[in-house]
């Protein structure tokens, strides 16, 4: 019998209705002018739309190739949609209200939504960590899927992670709690200048100081990223047929991944201190030529032909039948 791949409903349902808010929230871009810490106060709702589309969709997907504890995975992840529709909602309310969600005590209510926005983001990182040890636990034949599967999951889970940073008070904010001088905020994600500054169009990423949110958002959608590598190098195996071999494909993800979590390194050392990614020093730039001459070095080492080639073209990476009971 066919083992179930149906993917999680209530991941796709969500999925589905971010969309929507990713669109409702462009539309608020477009006619409310108000701005929140130097942005547009539909910005952050708009961001967050659409990575939760993204991420939701991707575990809609992955939840379907677990294999064990189907019940417990089911309801992990439905927990993990609550939590995401609460926090969404959280964001969506301080935007109405012309205010920040993130790092707001400034007054009683604003305190209780950020510390329900702390809550739910615990839940989420707890409910995604269930979820990939599951899925690094989950026998997958084919050696690309194998490790773009596991590096994805795992270094998005760093990624979730990293976000905590933002919420370690600054040396100003620090010193100021409990005094007049307490501006009602508690962490930021600038690093060495204050928030709302000067950033990058679209993501706001600022480009006077360091930012967090780009090691949360690389590390985050890594999840996606590993996965269309292997999709590309399916489509490549129709051309080059040294890709035809699952060990050559499963070398060069593994290289990719390595070098993925290797960018992340670097970004959030960069963030760290304190400088814009697009301003990067000496020290940074000679960090990222070795990555450079690192993941190009891996990915010669990883075409070296194995014993034998299959003549026909590997199964398409989100084809379910490459999955397999363990």
């Amino acid at each position: 019998m066919r083992p179930d791949h149906t993917w999680h409903r209530p991941m796709l349902a969500c999925a589905g209705l971010m969309l929507v808010m990713s669109v409702a929230s462009a539309v608020g871009l477009l006619v409310d002018d108000r701005l929140v810490a130097g942005a547009p106060a539909w910005l952050k709702p708009f961001k967050f739309a659409v990575s939760f589309t993204v991420y939701a969709f991707s575990w809609a997907w992955l939840v379907s190739l677990l294999r064990t504890r189907r019940r417990l995975v089911h309801t992990i992840s439905t927990l993990v949609v609550v939590v995401i529709l609460v926090e969404y909602a959280v964001i969506t309310l301080q935007a109405a209200r012309g205010t920040r969600s993130h790092f707001n005590v400034a007054t009683p209510l604003d305190e209780a939504l950020f510390s329900v926005m702390g809550v739910s983001i615990t839940a989420l990182w707890t409910g995604t960590l269930v979820l990939t040890l599951f899925l690094l636990r989950t026998r997958i034949d084919d050696a690309a899927n194998r490790w773009g599967v596991r590096f994805g999951a795992v270094l998005s889970l760093i990624g979730l992670a990293l976000g905590g940073l933002m919420v370690v008070p600054t040396p100003h904010q620090a010193a100021t709690l409990g005094t007049d001088a307490f501006d009602g905020l508690i962490g930021a994600h600038s690093v060495g200048v204050p928030d709302g500054g000067p950033g990058l169009p679209l993501t706001g990423w600022s480009t006077v100081g360091g930012d967090l949110r780009i090691p949360h958002f690389v590390g985050m959608h890594a999840l996606q990223a590993l996965p269309l590598v292997v999709v590309i190098l399916v489509l490549l195996s129709r051309r080059y047929a040294r890709l035809r071999d699952d060990a050559v494909r499963g070398r060069l993800v593994i290289v990719a991944g390595l070098a993925y979590a290797g960018a992340l390194a670097l970004v959030t050392w960069q963030a760290l201190r304190g400088q814009p990614l697009i301003a990067p020093d000496g020290l940074t730039l000679t960090a990222l030529g070795g990555l450079v001459i690192a993941t190009a070095l891996g990915t010669v080492r990883a075409l070296r032909p194995t014993a034998s080639v299959p003549s026909s073209p590997p199964a398409h990476p989100v084809d379910q039948e490459a999955f397999s009971r363990p």
